[in-house]
């Protein structure tokens, strides 16, 4: 009989998610709130400004939280598999913007939102996370 145990989670992995949960939910809060300011108040000059780059600070702390897991993980396995897997997610996202560029400079699609691009490497990694795990299993 196998017994199949989950392994701890890393102290390591428990500062990563202490401190991207918190930005995430930061990210949705000031998304909403620079939303409601746009479209309220109109807002002009500097402050348009700031309301145009609010929602982009907690996302740039995440990519900041993820490179921190990269340097505070101890164990190589989990970090070989997030490297490898951001690596695909950066080629998928590259390889799909510069194939949507040419479409779209083409007439052929319509413009893509650039601040998207951030979900869409996440979105990447993340699929292909499975698939590299899935290789060792």
């Amino acid at each position: 009989m196998t017994v199949i145990r989950s392994n701890p989670m890393s102290k390591a992995m428990r500062r990563y998610l202490a401190r991207f949960t918190p930005l995430m939910g930061a990210y949705v809060a000031v998304l909403m709130g620079t939303l409601y300011a746009l479209e309220r108040f109109e807002p002009q000059g500097p402050l348009l400004w700031a309301l145009g780059l609010a929602p982009a600070l907690p996302l740039i702390g995440c990519i900041v939280v993820m490179g921190l897991y990269l340097t505070e993980e101890k164990d190589e396995f989990p970090r070989a598999i997030l490297v490898e897997s951001m690596l695909w997610g950066i080629g998928i996202t590259l390889a799909a913007a510069t194939a949507w560029g040419f479409l779209e400079n083409a007439g052929a699609v319509p413009h893509f939102p650039t601040y998207l691009m951030f979900p869409l490497f996440c979105g990447a990694m993340g699929l292909a996370q499975g698939f590299v795990t899935r290789k060792y299993r």
